[in-house]
């Protein structure tokens, strides 16, 4: 293989043995020499492949952006880049058409025209009321008549109104308190008589006068011979029953004693012997406290009872002794009410309580005599 093949001095490629130029840097070869001929006055060439170039000129480029980069970041000139946050879109929002609402235009309803009427003999105010299905305060109203309508004559015009329709109310599974009692309501027709006046149907009848005119649409008192009145017999007067017994109240528990204590004595000194106890509550009007004191020590038993509505009592300054020697009394309460009266018109006390506990206190001293009164 080394026989058909030479190297070439100039750049290395083996080359065959009878080239004369070397196809890699073109150095010409002499005739059965190895060595290049150069050619005076030119300098050696170099070709390179292509795929050699491409390589060497990204190496240049790598190394040059290398340097670079070292230089910058010894200079702290290199920035770390910000990251942008990606903007999230809004949603565009979405209007929504406001219906226009009409605005209800009014129309006047036509208001309803009045006929005439020509009064006939026996016509009342009432019966041209009754017979039209009006009011009589609106036949009042629109003819300018009196409010008694006791002016009509035969031939007299009277302007008879429209009845206003009153609407249908929506039907309802039960009636109304008010609609349910006029419903139930018995009612009788009457036909006014000679010298018959409003009161008088109304004691017969035994029915409130301001019922009979609101039924009938009455603005006085006044009624007429033939007349047809409405007597609503449900709105009658109650008619009275005996009186109920007043249930008594439940009774008083007894009062507590208070003063003076078990045993106390009392002298001359004492102006006067003041007893007290605890109230039971409120008492009535015909309520009120029953207070006995009785003398024990006395032969014969002095005793006296007191009616007050106060906690308090003063034994009076004659109930005292009429002896020297000491005298003992006992004293208790007792709620009471009034049954009624004797025949002298006293009242009638009987016990609404418990009666409280006795207590005891002495006396001691005979009562001064009385300071007789000089006549005149």
């Amino acid at each position: 293989m080394s026989e058909n093949t030479k190297i070439c001095p100039t750049c290395g490629t083996r080359i065959p043995a009878t080239a004369t130029r070397c196809p890699v840097c073109g150095t010409a070869f002499t005739a059965g020499e190895g060595t290049p001929q150069l050619k005076p006055g030119r300098f050696p060439e170099v070709t390179l492949s292509l795929p050699l170039a491409l390589a060497m000129l990204a190496f240049f480029v790598a190394l040059g952006a290398g340097m670079v980069y070292f230089a910058l970041s010894q200079m702290n000139r290199i920035a770390e880049p910000t990251p942008i946050p990606s903007a999230t879109p809004s949603p565009s929002p979405t209007l929504t058409p406001t219906p226009v609402t009409p605005t209800p235009t009014f129309t006047p309803l036509p208001s309803p025209t009045p006929f005439i009427y020509e009064v006939k003999a026996g016509d009342t105010c009432s019966s041209i009321a009754l017979a039209f299905g009006i009011s009589v305060r609106s036949l009042v109203l629109l003819n300018n008549l009196p409010a008694a309508c006791d002016t009509l004559f035969v031939g007299q015009k009277l302007l008879i109104p429209q009845p206003t329709p009153t609407p249908s109310p929506q039907p309802t599974g039960t009636l109304s308190p008010a609609e349910a009692t006029k419903q139930a309501c018995d009612r009788v027709i009457y036909e006014v008589k000679e010298n018959d006046t409003l009161s008088s149907i109304a004691l017969n009848y035994g029915v409130p006068m301001d019922a009979i005119r609101r039924y009938n649409g009455l603005v006085g008192d006044q009624v007429f011979f033939g007349q047809k009145l409405i007597i609503p017999l449900c709105e009658r007067n109650p008619t009275p029953g005996p009186t109920p017994t007043p249930t008594p109240p439940p009774p008083y528990p007894a009062p507590s004693l208070l003063l003076p204590v078990d045993g106390a004595v009392f002298t001359l000194a004492d102006e006067a012997v003041v007893l007290q106890w605890a109230s039971v509550g409120e008492l009535r009007d015909n309520e009120a406290y029953a207070v006995t004191v009785e003398d024990v020590t006395a032969d014969r038993g002095r005793k006296l009872v007191a009616y007050v509505t106060d906690t308090k009592y003063i034994v009076p300054n004659d109930f005292r002794p009429t002896e020297s020697k000491p005298h003992v009394f006992r004293w208790w309460v007792v709620t009471v009410r009034q049954t009624g009266t004797d025949e002298n018109g006293n009242p009638i006390w009987t016990p609404a309580g418990a009666r409280s506990e006795s207590r005891t206190f002495a006396w001691v001293g005979v009562a001064p005599a009385a300071t007789p009164t000089p006549s005149p």
